[in-house]
C-alpha cells in the first residue's frame, strides 16, 4: 500500500505543478463585453484546463483509496462530491465546502466548454467562473497540504 500512496503523492504533486503553471497563464485576465472572442476563447481554454487538473487529483484519490470510479453519467459531479466526505480512517476530506462550491462552479464551466458547438461563449458569465477561480486559488493551498501531509505520515 505504501507503494500506492507514494504514487498518488508524486501524481498530486505533479497536477499542482500543473494548476499553478495554469494560474500563472490566467493572471490579470479581465473578461468584459469588449474583450476579443480570441482571448475569451484562451481564458476559457485554460478555465476547462484548469478544473482537468484538479480532478485528475480526485480521480487519482478516488482509484487509490475507493478502488472504484463509476464512469456512468454523472460521474464528474458525484466525483467532486466524494472529495468532501471525510472517510477517516480510510482518508480525510480532500476539499472543504467553500473549495467545493468553486470547484463546482468550475465543473459546470468545463461541461459547457466542452458541449458548446456554434454558440460564443459569454464574457459576463465567464467572468464569474473566473473569479470563482481566483478565490480557489486562496483556499486550495492549505487544502491540498493538509492532504499530502496526510499522505506523508501514512507512507511512513
Amino acid at each position: 500500500m505504501h507503494e500506492n500512496l507514494l504514487l498518488l503523492k508524486r501524481s498530486i504533486e505533479a497536477d499542482l505543478d500543473t494548476i499553478e503553471r495554469i494560474y500563472g497563464q490566467l493572471e490579470g485576465a479581465e473578461l468584459k463585453a469588449e474583450t476579443s472572442k480570441e482571448t475569451i476563447i484562451v481564458v476559457g481554454y485554460r478555465l476547462h484546463n484548469l478544473y482537468n487538473a484538479f480532478e485528475s487529483i480526485f480521480r487519482h484519490v478516488a482509484k487509490t483509496f475507493e478502488n472504484q470510479l463509476d464512469e456512468a453519467r454523472g460521474w464528474h459531479s458525484e466525483l467532486l462530491r466524494r472529495m468532501r466526505l471525510d472517510l477517516r480512517p480510510l482518508r480525510p476530506a480532500v476539499i472543504d465546502g467553500e473549495a467545493y462550491a468553486r470547484l463546482d462552479e468550475l465543473r459546470g464551466f468545463r461541461h459547457v466548454f466542452r458541449s458548446l458547438y456554434g454558440d460564443e461563449l459569454d464574457p459576463a458569465r465567464m467572468d464569474v467562473t473566473l473569479r470563482k477561480a481566483h478565490e480557489l486559488r486562496e483556499l486550495w493551498p492549505d487544502q491540498a497540504k493538509a492532504f499530502l501531509e496526510f499522505l506523508d505520515q501514512a507512507i511512513e
